[in-house]
């Protein structure tokens, strides 16, 4: 029985979602309706501060500081997901723009991230359980070199970004194509991973946002020609919302896409194809 504090009914599960930044909390109020929600980020504050928002509004959301890219970090998150009896959804939101012009982190935060994490939470997945990457447009239509390709097959290696780099020349070292192999890398991710979680009668998928309207992105807006190239192209004529990627998100993870693994769902407004007949 409830006690008169409490606004959630007993017994829904819980939803993990890495990132409390912009798409991060879009997509954390979303599952908020139905599960308890458990928020990772790097900045402990902004994660506690979204918690409290979201318990506000009537949700059951804790928070808690995890840096992706250390292992140690990541194994406190799993044992405290595995303290909370296991999980039904993760959503692995954060990731870094190539604004961040730093190409190893690029690739730690986006890929090695969320192999570190997929891996340490699979043991806690619940059957039915869903794990959605937030992946990118920018990961179609993208071929790394053969090279690079089959560094990106062992994206747990903590040596993996450091391998990346002596194969890719000084010269290109961009934020540009490190954020390109970083997203390639997590649709690559979720089809080879589809295997063990099905084991557990679990599912991982990847979602390819394109040209969505955020924080980040409106930065990014300001520097870049080629995105407002893309947004001219684009066939809906606009970018999406954070609150569709959040309905996709939601969809997936629920038992209406209970036969949907090892694949991506692109969310563009339709420019992926467009961009595939040129």
């Amino acid at each position: 029985m409830n006690e008169p504090h409490e606004s959630m009914p007993p017994g829904r599960q819980l939803a993990v979602v890495i990132g409390a930044g912009g798409m991060g909390a879009a997509v954390a109020r979303r599952l908020s309706h139905g599960h308890r929600v458990l928020v990772a980020d790097i900045d402990a504050k902004r994660a506690e501060s979204l918690a409290r928002q979201l318990t506000g509004e009537g949700g059951e959301v804790e928070s808690v500081e995890c840096d992706v890219t250390r292992p140690e970090s990541v194994a406190a998150l799993a044992d405290a997901v595995r303290e909370k009896g296991g999980f039904r959804v993760l959503a692995h939101v954060a990731g870094l723009s190539p604004a961040a012009e730093d190409f190893g982190l690029i690739l730690r935060v986006n890929l090695t991230g969320p192999a570190l994490v997929t891996r340490a939470l699979l043991p806690h997945a619940g059957t039915g359980a869903a794990a959605i990457l937030v992946s990118s447009l920018a990961g179609h239509g993208f071929t790394p070199a053969p090279a690079v390709a089959a560094l990106l097959r062992e994206p747990h290696d903590l040596r993996m970004t450091e391998r990346i780099e002596a194969e890719t020349a000084e010269e290109k070292r961009s934020g540009a194509l490190a954020y390109q192999i970083s997203k390639y890398g997590l649709l690559a991710l979720a089809r080879r991973e589809a295997g063990a979680w099905g084991e557990r009668g679990a599912r991982i998928v990847s979602l390819s946002p394109g040209l969505i309207a955020t924080p980040m992105g409106a930065v990014e807006f300001e520097h870049s020609p080629t995105k407002r190239g893309l947004l001219a192209r684009t066939p809906l004529g606009r970018q999406g919302t954070m609150l569709e990627i959040a309905d996709a998100v939601e969809f997936l993870a629920s038992d209406r896409a209970s036969f949907i693994s090892g694949t991506d769902l692109l969310v563009d407004g339709g420019l992926a194809g467009i961009l595939a007949e040129a």
